[in-house]
């Protein structure tokens, strides 16, 4: 089956719903998203509307990949907004739902991040990940390089505190 990777300039509910949903399913299985699991339906509503607003206003790029017209994963990309910080982004979110997870969707998501960031004169990405996660054998394996740690920088639902990993990835 192809992958279908596009940028999404607007969420409609059913896309909303999509990208709900995928952020639920990851967060459920232990990925550091900002959110504790489950998500409650306000907190949803309201984080897919402010991505909502940010993509109108250009401020946010959503890229969504696809197989048989189904969005599986998705990444965002926040271009920064400073004067003398223009050529940099930083990536966000990056999903891919638990049933399409260890397929390389993750990898051509990325790939296709990179290209887009490039014509779009972003020279660096930069991101944050759990300390310990297992996103961080992903980004090392994709290029990215860790510049360091914050200590207990994010907790869990028990409250207990993680550190967060810092990586980034200049492009050529």
């Amino acid at each position: 089956m192809p992958l279908i990777i596009e940028p999404l300039a607007e969420l409609t509910p059913k896309l909303q719903q999509a990208l709900a949903c995928q952020l639920q399913a990851c967060v459920a299985e232990g990925a550091s998203l900002g959110f504790y699991h489950p998500i409650s339906e306000p907190q949803m509503a309201n984080y897919w509307s402010q991505v909502n607003t940010e993509l109108s206003a250009h401020t946010r790029v959503l890229l969504g990949a696809y197989i048989d017209q189904q969005l599986v994963a998705s990444v965002q990309l926040v271009p920064c907004q400073k004067q003398n910080g223009r050529h940099r982004g930083e990536v966000e979110k990056l999903l891919v739902h638990p049933d399409y997870q260890r397929q390389g969707i993750a990898r051509q998501l990325m790939q296709y991040l990179e290209a887009y960031a490039s014509q779009a004169g972003i020279s660096l990405l930069v991101l944050d990940t759990q300390s310990g996660d297992k996103s961080e054998q992903f980004y090392q394996a994709t290029g990215f390089n860790k510049t360091g740690e914050i200590p207990f920088y994010v907790s869990n639902q028990r409250g207990e505190k993680f550190a967060t990993s810092y990586y980034y990835k200049q492009l050529c």
